[in-house]
């Protein structure tokens, strides 16, 4: 078991590129996960990083160990789940991403009552607006906000979702309520944009008489956190393209009010990747299950405080 554990904390180190950060993923210290990768490296006789004061980096032994080592540990992984009881007796690590709103609204809330459910099933929750790479990240699942136009992953649909542009009545007494797109980008209104590296030219399309169109959209803010654009839309910054359920309070209480509403947003989609060769732990097919049905009632509530 020692030999797994070692290439599991390899796998770790490899994907996270820090000794520290995956010794923090493992719950041991620095000093241990160094041990076991110098343990690896004597067993192997090879080199799998290079190691400075500053950096980590894999040689091309490393590189190429790798591969091999998670499909070793993706076998275990599948061989283990196959025996266990699913019902009785799940056990294992999850390491999922989401969306930073979601994933505290709807997501991280539930942790806990899964895992009174599951005591032998340990989560590691990482929020980011950014696109995440489940594979190239080590992680084994994602949930993604957002249509996806292609995807070479797993996708499971957890809820449709409506959106709507939104301002403080204190932005609409000081440049006006644009009846539709087109009157939004003429004004040239100030829009909150949600941008991070990587991401595309900022557009928001809308659905028109003559179907969807893309608005070219532009504005003084920017931010890589959707709850920061809620933060500053409320203080009357600008305008926000938000999903409903996100903002559902704010437009029953007046603290933002629907924008440009001839030309409402297109519904947006939240979505759980993984890949596929996963669909057969399960342990993640509990965890999926257990939250689409959590975020679904959630979001029905949500949407229930404008009826």
């Amino acid at each position: 078991m020692a030999y797994v554990n070692n290439i599991r904390m390899f796998v770790r180190v490899y994907e996270l590129g820090s000794m520290s950060a995956a010794a923090r993923d493992q719950r041991t210290s620095p000093a241990v996960a160094s041990a076991r990768i110098s343990e690896l490296e004597k067993h192997l006789s090879v080199r799998l990083f290079n190691r400075t004061t500053r950096t980590l980096q894999p040689t091309e032994n490393g590189r190429i160990f790798y591969d091999g080592a998670r499909k070793v540990l993706e076998a275990i992984d599948e061989a283990e789940a196959a025996v266990v009881d699913v019902t009785q007796n799940p056990r294992g690590t999850i390491h999922l991403a989401a969306p930073l709103g979601i994933g505290r609204r709807f997501i991280a809330p539930h942790i806990p009552a899964f895992k009174d459910l599951y005591p032998q099933i340990d989560l590691r929750l990482r929020l980011s607006d950014r696109n995440v790479d489940v594979t190239a990240e080590g992680l084994d699942l994602a949930f993604h906000l957002g249509i996806l136009e292609d995807s070479t992953l797993k996708v499971k649909l957890v809820a449709d979702c409506p959106r709507v542009l939104c301002a403080a009545p204190a932005y609409i007494a000081r440049r006006g309520n644009p009846a539709d797109g087109a009157a939004l980008v003429d004004a040239h209104h100030d829009c909150l944009n949600l941008r991070f590296p990587g991401a595309k030219e900022f557009q928001w399309t809308l659905q028109t008489p003559d179907g969807p169109r893309r608005f070219e959209i532009t504005g003084p803010f920017e931010s890589d956190d959707g709850d920061v654009l809620t933060g500053w839309a409320l203080d009357g910054r600008g305008i926000v393209m938000k999903p409903i359920f996100e903002v559902a309070e704010h437009l029953q209480s007046g603290a933002l009010i629907p924008v440009a509403v001839a030309t409402p947003p297109l519904p947006t989609q939240l979505s759980c990747l993984f890949q596929h060769r996963r669909l057969r732990d399960p342990k993640l097919r509990l965890f999926v299950d257990f939250i689409t049905a959590r975020c679904r009632a959630d979001m029905a509530a949500a949407m229930q405080v404008l009826s």
